[in-house]
C-alpha cells in the first residue's frame, strides 16, 4: 500500500507500563508452559507520534530500537515509504516494566492506522517476536487492567487471554526503581531460561491455586489483604526459582531491602516485576501509601532509590489521528 505524497496525517499512540507479577506453570507437564499475570500502570508511559517520511527517522528516547522495529514493520506491510517517529516519552528500558513490547505494539498499531490497515495486536505481537513466554503485554496494550494469560502450547502464537479484571481505582502501587541496575533481556534472558532448574508440578499447582483462590478473588472483592497475601507468596516462589539467574531473589539487593522494609511497614503484595530491577507493593489508598513510605525504616531503605506512587490503568492504548495542521 502506498500513500499520496501530500498525506500529512499524524498518529499519536500512548501506552502504559505494566507489572509482570509472576508465572503459573514453569513445569509444562500438562502440555502448556508459563501462563502469567500482569497489571497495567498509569505511569510511566510511552507516547510517540508517526508521520510519513522519505526514510525512517526516529527521534527521542529509544530511537535506535524504534528505528529497527519501524524498518521491520514497513517491510512486513510492504509499504514503500519511510516513517518519522517522534518519541515524547518512553517506559524505561530493561526495568521490568514492559518497555520493549509496548514500544513495538505502539509502532505497529500506529503504522496500521496511518496506512489504513485493520488493527491486529495479536498478529503484530507474534510477528515482532513478542509474547514468547508471556502474553500479558499484548493483552494489556489492548485492554489495560489486570490480566491472566494461558501460557504456551503446541499451537500457540500469542498466549491467550484467560481473565481480565479492572483494578480497584483507590488502590495504589508503590514502585521502587534502582536505576543503576538493568534486568535480563534478549540473549541473556533466553539463556537463563535454558538453564533454570525444574519447577515441578507441585509448585505449579500452588501457583495456580494462589491465583484462583486468593489473587483473583481478592481483586474482585476489593480485599487487598487476600490479594496481597497471594501476590506475596507467588513472588516468593518466583524469587526463589529465578535467584540463580538474577543473583538473588531480587535483581537489585537494594530493592530487596526496600521490599522487606515495605512489608514490615504494612504494604501488601511485595515483589519484583519480571526480571526487575523494579520492585512493587500495594496500598489501600494514597494516604496509606504515604504513611507507609513515611516510616523511618522505609525512608532509610529507599533513600538511594527512585520511589513513585501510581494507580492501575483500566484501559488500553490510545490512538489519535489528526491532520498535519493539528486539527
Amino acid at each position: 500500500m502506498t500513500s499520496q505524497p501530500c498525506d500529512t496525517r499524524l498518529v499519536t499512540i500512548t501506552t502504559q507500563a505494566r507489572l509482570h507479577m509472576g508465572f503459573l506453570d514453569l513445569d509444562g507437564g500438562l502440555g502448556r508452559r508459563f501462563g502469567s499475570l500482569g497489571l497495567a500502570l498509569a505511569a510511566p508511559m510511552t507516547r510517540l507520534r508517526l508521520t510519513w517520511a522519505d526514510e525512517v527517522v526516529c527521534l527521542g528516547a529509544e530511537r535506535e530500537r524504534a528505528a529497527k522495529i519501524a524498518t521491520t514493520l514497513l517491510a512486513r506491510f510492504n509499504i514503500p515509504r519511510g516513517l518519522r517517529v517522534e518519541i515524547d516519552e518512553a517506559i524505561p528500558a530493561h526495568s521490568g516494566l514492559g518497555s520493549g513490547t509496548q514500544l513495538a505494539l505502539a509502532l505497529a498499531a500506529g503504522l496500521r492506522r496511518l496506512a489504513g490497515l485493520a488493527a491486529d495486536d495479536a498478529e503484530d505481537a507474534a510477528a515482532l517476536g513478542r509474547g514468547q513466554r508471556s502474553g500479558i503485554g499484548a493483552s494489556l496494550f489492548a485492554s489495560g487492567g489486570f490480566v491472566v494469560d494461558g501460557g504456551r502450547g503446541v499451537l500457540t502464537q500469542v498466549p491467550p487471554l484467560l481473565a481480565h479484571q479492572p483494578f480497584p481505582p483507590d488502590w495504589v502501587i508503590i514502585l521502587i526503581e534502582d536505576r543503576s541496575q538493568r534486568g535480563l533481556s534478549g540473549g541473556a534472558e533466553r539463556a537463563a531460561f535454558q538453564y533454570l532448574p525444574p519447577f515441578g508440578a507441585a509448585a505449579a499447582g500452588e501457583a495456580c491455586r494462589l491465583l484462583l483462590m486468593q489473587i483473583l478473588p481478592g481483586l474482585i472483592e476489593v480485599d487487598i489483604e487476600t490479594f496481597g497475601a497471594g501476590v506475596t507468596r507467588l513472588q516468593q516462589m518466583m524469587g526463589a526459582y529465578f535467584a540463580d539467574a538474577q543473583g538473588g531473589r531480587f535483581t537489585s539487593a537494594a530493592v530487596g531491602r526496600a521490599m522487606a522494609a515495605l512489608a514490615a511497614a504494612g504494604a501488601w503484595g511485595t515483589g519484583q516485576s519480571s526480571w526487575g530491577p523494579t520492585g512493587f507493593a500495594f496500598a489501600r489508598n494514597q494516604t496509606e501509601a504515604q504513611t507507609i513510605l513515611g516510616q523511618q525504616n522505609v525512608r532509610g531503605a529507599t533513600k538511594e532509590l527512585h520511589v513513585s506512587l501510581v494507580r492501575g490503568h483500566n484501559q488500553g492504548a490510545t490512538i489519535v489521528e489528526t491532520s498535519g495542521n493539528g486539527s
